[in-house]
């Protein structure tokens, strides 16, 4: 089940490959971004991240990062989008949705991987550094001629002291997006690398650019190249057509069983972020497809009742009886329908199928198990969820039913614990700290529920989180 929540921290924005988005920025090496000052909305979901986890695995060993400890985390925003910063490849649900086969994404995918093998990153802090330093210089200078001229009382020399500077600015600030130009450039070509390595087409790519340039066209608009961050859709395609046309995989599809994924990934997103008709728009032509079945069944879950959507997934199941995440969802139904011992079973399920081995699978066992308010099931569900969080330990909800379940079980220390941690992973460190301070009271000295309070209350903003 899709859930959305705040990422904690605040991750600076890196690429945004949309054009309607992209087209329209101009950097100031001056001003800190707009994400830098507000949380990325993040959505988690286990079938979701297997997939795309799946989509990029090959690409980030092709570009040698198989060991560099690359995430990819989804953002809930319907633009076409997707970003990287630290060693985190961000993706847009809405890249999702409107891709409409594997191969799009995994190109997405492989543009990325090429920023972060690239160093890009560091490049450009840089770069913004040097774009900075000729902007105060450009701006110093101009002051100083400002300056001169009015206590020559010479009009003309204050005017082009003015001049200087603001030229200075703009001069810093296309020198910057120059070089973004060309980062775009090279992360590109590096894609086009990665893709003929993993034996996949480059098709996907340039579908993309043709997409962005026909949205383009569309709004009517008019672009200074100069004053852009990336190349102009016509200028990608028309760098990448012949590159892209020679791999000997041009011509290579998707296989039946991950498009049939992929779909399935589009008719869950639509549901959740479109409404309940957006499955059977987005599949019109294709009604009896198992996406489309499988948007129905979503749409029954989240807009109608559960008996509704259970019947519909007990029919996918007959199916395909090993697929988890519609064991997953049968689940969800039963917690809807308040059986929450039928829907733990269902999760144990989709969990023993899983072969992904998500903690968020392992996290909704626990919360059923929790709903059946014994002591026995709050042991189990604690169980469960230690578990999920030993995958996934930056899961701020599972902290607050594990607190919950060790409530149940009388055990306050570890209670207060777990609600601080859940304070913590959502950037609630104030909140983190009071609650840690009450835990670590209760904690013998020394014990590791004490030094986790210690390492809370320590915490400073700005430090890496443990």
């Amino acid at each position: 089940m899709l859930k959305r929540t705040t990422l904690g921290r605040l991750l600076p924005r890196r690429f945004a490959v949309s054009a309607l988005t992209a087209i329209s920025v101009v950097l100031s090496a001056l001003q800190p971004s707009h994400s830098q000052q507000k949380g990325v909305p993040v959505v988690r979901d286990a079938e979701i991240e297997a997939l795309v986890r799946e989509y990029a695995r090959p690409i980030l060993k092709a570009a040698g990062l198989s060991n560099s400890g690359i995430e990819i985390v989804l953002v809930n925003d319907q633009s076409f989008n997707a970003f990287v910063a630290g060693r985190r490849i961000f993706i847009n649900t809405g890249t999702l949705l409107q891709a409409e086969t594997p191969n799009e994404v995994i190109g997405v995918l492989a543009h990325e991987a090429g920023h972060i093998a690239g160093g890009h990153q560091q490049r450009l802090r840089d770069q913004m550094a040097r774009a900075q330093t000729m902007a105060i210089v450009a701006s110093l200078l101009g002051i100083g001629a400002t300056v001169a001229g009015a206590a020559s009382n010479t009009r003309g020399l204050a005017q082009a002291g003015t001049g200087l500077a603001l030229g200075g600015t703009e001069a810093a600030r296309r020198g910057l997006l120059a070089y973004q130009r060309t980062e775009e450039t090279t992360a590109d070509r590096s894609a086009l690398v990665y893709l003929e390595r993993t034996g996949q087409s480059p098709a996907g790519m340039l579908t993309t650019f043709k997409r962005f340039q026909s949205a383009l066209a569309l709004t009517g608009s008019r672009i200074d190249p100069y004053r852009i961050s990336h190349p102009t859709p016509r200028d990608r395609i028309a760098n990448l057509e012949v590159l892209a046309r020679k791999s000997p995989y041009f011509d290579k599809t998707d296989s039946p069983a991950l498009q049939q994924r992929h779909d399935m990934m589009r008719a869950k997103i639509a549901v959740y972020t479109q409404g309940q008709s957006a499955a059977q728009r987005l599949f019109k032509q294709e009604r009896s497809s198992v996406a489309a079945k499988y948007g129905d069944a979503q749409a029954s879950f989240l807009f109608g009742n559960p008996k509704a959507a259970l019947g519909k997934v007990d029919a996918l199941l007959k199916d395909q009886p090993k697929n988890p995440y519609f064991h997953e969802l049968r689940g969800d139904a039963l917690m809807k329908a308040n059986r929450p011992a039928e829907a733990a079973k269902a999760y144990a399920t989709a969990v023993r199928l899983d072969p992904s081995k998500s903690g968020i699978l392992l996290m909704s066992q626990g919360q059923a198990l929790l709903a059946m308010g014994t002591k026995e099931s709050a042991a189990q569900a604690a169980a469960q969820l230690r578990k999920g969080l030993d995958i996934d330990p930056e899961n701020a909800v599972a902290y607050r039913y594990l607190a919950q379940a060790y409530g149940q079980l009388g055990e306050i220390a570890q209670a207060e614990l777990a609600t601080a941690d859940g304070y913590y992973y959502s950037g609630e460190y104030q909140q983190a700290k009071i609650m840690a301070a009450r835990a670590q009271q209760k904690f013998k000295r020394g014990s590791p529920g004490w030094v986790r309070a210690q390492d809370i209350i320590n915490f400073k903003t700005g430090k890496k989180r443990k």
